[in-house]
């Protein structure tokens, strides 16, 4: 349900519930080290396990992490091949630590794309960590917003087509529930690191009403006080959904812990 449908956006805390990150800058972080841009996915991942930590240490209910998306088939051969083999790597190794941690991994992005092994391998991931609450990790591989919305209206049609679902108009809530990320709730803090400004076909439907927070970090170089940085500028922001600035005072004034 997105946060502007939802009359209980105010939290005792202030934390987002869900932050959603486009990880940016791993090979510029390589290059200006010259070295390989594989040392720089390397280097990445060091940074995921460290925020995926400090997440579930700060409460945060929802972190999900852009880690390949639909377009990046376009990248060189070469380090289209070692981002799938660094991923089947990592995936291999961190599902154990995630489950001890008590972390549920959910991945979305069309996997029919991805060998048979590394789709295996996610399935599993998402079996043996279903029933964990510390943290919901969702990676997004071979993702793309417009996809995500295209397969959603899909689902919608199909369903009709066999009457699962009585013809009815399609509502937001209607695709919201068919979108890949259905049952979680939308983001409330957009982060991406390594200086650009755009969103990059990320979560399209999903961050209608998300703050937004550009860093010129490097994702291998963001760390603990980095996220704790945009946390606290999104703690400092006066999310409205439509409302004034006094509705929400007042409905600040009036909650009750």
């Amino acid at each position: 349900m997105a946060a502007a449908d939802n009359p209980d956006f105010i939290t005792q805390n202030g934390l987002p519930r869900h932050i959603a990150i486009i990880m940016d800058g791993n090979g510029r972080w390589a290059q200006k080290r010259f070295m390989p841009r594989a040392f720089g996915h390397q280097a990445g991942v060091k940074a995921v396990r460290k925020i995926v930590e400090h997440s579930a240490n700060k409460g945060i209910e929802v972190l999900t992490l852009f880690a390949f998306s639909s377009e990046n088939w376009r990248r060189p051969k070469e380090e289209v091949s070692l981002l799938m083999k660094l991923f089947v790597e990592t995936l291999k190794r961190e599902i154990s630590t995630l489950d001890k941690n008590n972390i549920c991994v959910r991945f979305i992005g069309d996997r029919s794309a991805f060998p048979d092994t590394l789709q295996q391998i996610m399935t599993e991931g998402e079996a043996r960590t279903k029933d964990n609450k510390a943290l919901t990790l969702v990676i997004a591989a071979n993702y793309g917003g417009h996809w995500d919305i295209a397969q959603a209206f899909q689902k919608v049609v199909d369903k009709m087509a066999t009457g699962e679902l009585t013809k009815q108009p399609i509502s937001p809530l209607l695709v919201s529930e068919h979108l890949s990320t259905a049952g979680l709730p939308d983001p409330d803090l957009f982060i991406r690191t390594g200086g650009e400004q755009r969103v990059s076909n990320f979560l399209l439907w999903q961050l209608a009403y998300a703050e937004f927070y550009f860093t010129d970090t490097l994702w291998p170089d963001f760390n603990q006080n980095s996220l704790n940085e945009a946390i606290n500028s999104f703690k400092g922001r006066q999310r409205r959904f439509g409302h004034t600035g006094e509705q929400i005072l007042n409905k600040s004034a009036s909650f009750q812990p």
